[in-house]
């Protein structure tokens, strides 16, 4: 089941980032500060962002948070998948792809689906591969306070 986060989440939404933002996925990990911002703002409005949780029997078994942005390169609405978690003892059953299922359906409106990875996250890129990504040939760039 796949379902949008809920106040009730808040707890275990942070443990799970935390595992995220501390395994190969992700290059370093982000201040607690930033992930209780996330939290308020996906509890307060789903204009810039949305999370869904994944469960499996009523548990938690990871989450997707998206971020919607309109791009005039593709014409439209593009869905960035920033964060997929799927807990260490969940991977490689199926519940990535169930997850990307229910985007592709219930985003059906959006030009492109945009997401990234690290490089030797070999397992992420073959899911990826596997439902239609393909790498942009060029560099991505970034500036923060």
């Amino acid at each position: 089941m796949i379902r949008k986060i809920e106040q009730k989440d808040r707890q275990n939404y942070i443990e799970m980032v935390k595992d995220f933002y501390n395994s190969g996925a992700a290059i370093a990990p982000v201040p607690q500060q930033h992930i209780e911002n996330m939290f308020n703002e996906l509890i307060s409005s789903d204009r810039y962002a949305e999370c869904y949780f994944i469960e499996n029997n009523n548990e938690s078994v990871g989450f997707g948070l998206l971020a919607k942005t309109f791009s005039q390169e593709s014409g439209g609405i593009v869905v960035w998948l920033e964060e997929l978690y799927i807990k260490p003892e969940y991977r490689s059953l199926g519940f990535g792809k169930e997850f990307f299922e229910f985007i592709f359906k219930n985003y059906d409106y959006a030009t492109r689906f945009r997401l990234e990875t690290e490089p030797d996250n070999f397992r992420a890129i073959k899911l990826y591969k596997s439902l239609g990504f393909e790498p942009f040939e060029y560099i991505q760039f970034k500036k923060g306070k």
